[in-house]
């Protein structure tokens, strides 16, 4: 082990040079006292009240330890999957620390720009780790993969990108041999999720990383899950300790897994999809602002200026949003909003025009 890794340098390849990112930078450090907080991409300030109701009745029963049978079997019913194919998780942090205590790669790849802490899980337990950076627009091209990676991680949809990879590209990244991590933490935000190879269990070596923390209001409680192939989900289990989730979580786990609840999932999906696109439109008309309206996830990465200033006068009107420099590949033009409700879209559009019209 090594110590938690908080800079690690890359080069460029817009600035061409090389660039120190903090990854352990995360959007909850952003928020400050701003009461608008676009920083954070959890899509409601609560649970919906059904879900509350249902982790309300498990509160008589924490006297006694959880139990996972109901929620894996859970979630294998709603992904396809064997029970032994499913290891629940504390949030989807905790399955990244367990694929870098368990596993031994030789040679661990991760896609950038992307979540950080897939990256900085590795490097704490002492692997040495290789960049592949996409350029703006951040497509993926599995030939930038090198083809002796025997670990690749990859986000989809991307965070901070948005970008939603198709089935067909990251199917090429899978081969004997190799661990395929796919990040799925935002899958459920996309309507239809018409990229997600959670039921793939024919996959060699894929490692789906889920996540109910986006959709249900869940930060707090930390839930997630990993799916995969049975021999890879018992090593990493070897490296759980007991009890990693809470009798809550599970409860929360088994209400989400369900038809009608997935289904509850996909309106929200569509409703965000429909704000993202309004939102991201009306901000492309503002000098100095570029956003990209292809994106799927419920954020958007936006290119102004000097997105410290720009951030710094944005927390001065209420506004809180992601600094895009602690992220591999990006510079200091870029900011990271979450998607929220038509509701606040004038006064986010009539900030950022206060706040970019003079650089």
């Amino acid at each position: 082990m090594v110590n938690r890794p908080l800079i690690a340098p890359s080069r460029d390849p817009v600035a061409g040079r090389e660039v120190h990112y903090d990854l352990d930078h995360h959007g909850d450090a952003d928020t400050g006292h701003a009461d608008l907080n676009l920083a954070v991409n959890v899509r409601l300030p609560r649970p919906p009240s059904w879900l509350l109701d249902r982790l309300q009745g498990v509160l008589a029963g924490l006297a006694s330890y959880p139990k996972q049978d109901d929620a894996i079997a859970a979630v294998a019913a709603r992904h396809g999957r064997d029970a032994s194919e499913v290891l629940l998780t504390n949030g989807a942090a905790e399955a990244f620390t367990l694929i870098a205590r368990a596993l031994a790669p030789r040679r661990a790849v991760c896609v950038h720009p992307s979540f950080t802490e897939p990256e900085a899980a590795l490097r704490t337990a002492g692997h040495a780790v290789e960049r592949v950076l996409l350029p703006p627009p951040f497509h993926l091209d599995p030939a930038l993969v090198p083809p002796v990676a025997d670990l690749v991680m990859v986000c989809n949809p991307t965070n901070p990108t948005g970008l939603l990879h198709p089935v067909s590209i990251l199917e090429q990244l899978a081969r004997p041999g190799r661990i395929l991590v796919v990040d799925e933490a935002f899958a459920d935000a996309v309507p239809g999720e018409p990229a997600t190879l959670s039921a793939r269990s024919g996959l060699p070596g894929l490692v789906v990383v889920r996540s109910l923390t986006k959709t249900w209001g869940l930060a707090g409680l930390r839930v997630g899950y990993l799916l995969g192939p049975a021999d890879t989900i018992a090593a990493l289990k070897r490296a759980q300790p007991l009890w990693p989730l809470n009798s809550l979580a599970l409860e929360a786990i088994v209400a989400c897994s369900d038809s009608a609840a997935v289904a509850w999932a996909d309106e929200q999906a569509r409703s965000m999809s429909g704000w993202r696109a309004s939102l991201a439109a009306a901000l492309n008309e503002l000098p100095g602002v570029t956003t990209d309206v292809a994106g799927r996830a419920p954020f958007l990465l936006l290119r102004v200026p000097d997105a410290a200033r720009t951030g710094s006068r944005l927390r001065e009107l209420g506004i809180a949003v992601r600094r895009g420099d602690t992220f591999p590949g990006l510079g200091d033009n870029w900011l990271r909003i979450a998607v929220t409700a038509p509701k606040y879209h004038a006064r986010i559009v009539d900030s950022f025009t206060r706040c970019t019209s003079h650089l």
